[in-house]
């Protein structure tokens, strides 16, 4: 008897399987007649090929980018370019929905924009993400700032900005376009105030790498330093403050530095620490549509995860290139004097490859690419 209902049970999970099979055959099967062909496009599009240049409207003439990512820093212009002008720019809302979809196969950027307060508790052992081998430990203060719900909890967003850190922005007059958005990302707590005609000031959400502290802030060595950055946190007035604290051993210190400022000067802001699996899941879904990234860049991680919570995404200030369409100098980033070898092979990132990427979907209409003056219509 007890074989018999064995078999039987077995028989039962068997049906069910093949059931649910079918039916996700039926409805990709529907997706893709529904989009027509959109999703071809979309997986066809992001295959990168080593002579294929991509155009972007910059100012009023076309740019190009780099041939392939193997080449010089200083990349190699070509007039044999498809023009893409920005003005006929038209967003492909069903390509959107696919990609957003496809997304939450490998994870929910909701849900794993943070470790929430509950999964972990003061003195647990986290091993570093990138550093697998070394580990730190939850402290009473990290503990006291982590969210009890996601900070994106049911949000939803028209029109989102993503602001980068290059150069390009400079000059741009792009500061009121940005300030528009229903929501605006920002990276690396980059400042705002002086560049404001450029890159405009309101922010909803910023990263901070833990080296923010260092390169930008001078390890808060001294009371005037940690006043500017207090002030830079006071500026963001209730903005979620992301905080990458797992991903390698190294910035614990400045982490933790920062975290005590926070809390002795109840700074208005709301912390975030990403999940464990957030950049990997993120790797993975790109890998699977053929981006040979090492690690995503916090430009594409944040793309990423706004097309969740976003529903048309605008990326400003993302140009991996010393030079732009004209051959000028462009900053690596708009407020500081760092120099950056984009396509150096000891990078854990792959810019260039990034950029053509989001080329690709730009003219596609899934998220639009501004890399120009905002007065001259770009």
């Amino acid at each position: 008897m007890q074989l018999e209902f064995r078999t039987l049970m077995f028989g039962i999970v068997t049906v069910l399987v093949i059931f649910l099979i079918i039916a996700d055959i039926a409805e990709v099967e529907e997706e893709i007649a529904n989009i027509g062909g959109s999703r071809k496009l979309y997986m066809h599009s992001l295959i990168p090929k080593p002579n294929r240049n991509v155009a972007v409207k910059a100012n009023p003439k076309p740019l190009v980018s780099e041939g392939e990512d193997k080449s010089p820093a200083s990349p190699s212009y070509s007039n044999n370019t498809t023009k893409l002008s920005s003005d006929n720019w038209t967003f492909n809302r069903s390509l959107s929905n696919l990609i957003r979809k496809n997304i939450l196969r490998f994870f929910d950027p909701e849900r794993d924009i943070s470790i929430l307060k509950g999964t972990l508790k003061p003195g647990d052992v986290i091993h570093y993400i990138f550093d697998r081998q070394s580990t730190t430990n939850i402290s009473e203060n990290l503990y006291r700032l982590l969210p009890t719900v996601s900070p994106m909890k049911n949000q939803h967003h028209r029109h989102c900005a993503i602001v980068g850190n290059s150069g390009i922005l400079l000059n741009s007059s792009c500061g009121p376009e940005i300030d528009s958005y229903d929501f605006v990302i920002r990276c690396n707590l980059a400042p705002v105030e002086e560049y404001a005609g450029d890159v405009g000031r309101r922010t909803n959400l910023v990263t901070m790498n833990p080296s923010v502290v260092q390169r930008a802030f001078q390890d808060l060595a001294s009371e005037e330093w940690r006043e500017r950055f207090l002030q830079r946190l006071r500026g963001l007035s209730g903005s979620v403050l992301w905080i990458p604290a797992f991903m390698a051993k190294g910035g614990e210190e400045r982490v933790e530095w920062a975290i005590r400022l926070i809390l002795l000067h109840t700074v208005d802001v709301h912390t975030a620490f990403p999940s464990l699996r957030l950049l990997h899941a993120v790797r993975g879904y790109w890998l699977t549509n053929n981006v040979q990234i090492k690690r995503p860049t916090t430009g594409l991680l944040m793309y990423t995860m706004a097309t969740r919570f976003c529903e048309e995404i605008h990326l400003y200030g993302f140009w991996p290139f010393p030079q732009d369409s004209q051959g000028k100098p462009v900053k690596y980033h708009y407020y500081d004097t760092l120099t950056y070898t984009y396509t150096s092979h000891a990078s854990p990132h792959t810019m260039p490859l990034e950029f053509r990427t989001l080329s690709s979907l730009h003219r596609q209409g899934a998220l639009r690419l501004h890399t120009g003056s905002c007065d001259a219509g770009t």
